[in-house]
């Protein structure tokens, strides 16, 4: 039986990524940007918008962020997307439509393309949470990047691109190591 799980310590050289951000809710969506370009880096990801690893793509808004993430995932030329907004609820039932209709659609986006995209939308009651998930008390936007860059490893070796993850395939399952755990 073969393992297939996505890793980190692939030859990152080849992986092509786009982030669509949304600029309302910039001061949020700026920080997520910021963590998410970090833990692609830190992984050997060229994070240079001039480069050829990451392209970028701001909309006005979270709700544009479905319909672009599609089309970019459709080019074929991407392992993974990444779709950064802040979604944050005020006085009206706007807050519930917005973010029910972009949770759909960036979901959409990945089960009629086949290609990873990865759901970075906040959505809160205050900017104040907002802010604290974007770099005050941790920055999802790392998470995001982490979640694109394993996702983008566990495609690939389900469509034969990338070698399986099957150095335990042999054991059985009781004797599988648990890589959080250190030896």
């Amino acid at each position: 039986m073969t393992i297939f799980e996505g890793t980190f310590a692939q030859d990152s050289s080849a992986l092509r990524f786009a982030i669509v951000i949304g600029r309302f809710n910039d001061l949020v969506t700026d920080k997520l940007l910021s963590g998410c370009q970090d833990c692609l880096k830190r992984h050997g990801i060229d994070v240079n918008p001039h480069g050829t690893q990451v392209d970028y793509v701001w909309v006005p808004g979270s709700f544009e962020v479905p319909l672009v993430s599609r089309q970019l995932a459709l080019s074929g030329n991407y392992d993974s997307i990444i779709c950064l907004g802040a979604i944050i609820r005020g006085n009206t039932p706007h807050f519930d439509y917005v973010a029910a209709e972009v949770a759909k659609g960036v979901a959409a986006a990945a089960f009629q393309t086949g290609t990873p995209v990865v759901f970075g939308i906040l959505t809160t009651d205050t900017m104040q949470q907002a802010l604290e998930r974007a770099g005050i008390k941790s920055n999802l936007g790392w998470n995001y990047a982490l979640n694109a860059l394993e996702m983008a490893s566990l495609i690939g070796q389900l469509r034969g691109e990338l070698p399986a993850n099957n150095a335990q395939a042999a054991l059985p399952v009781s004797q599988l190591k648990n890589p959080m755990l250190s030896e």
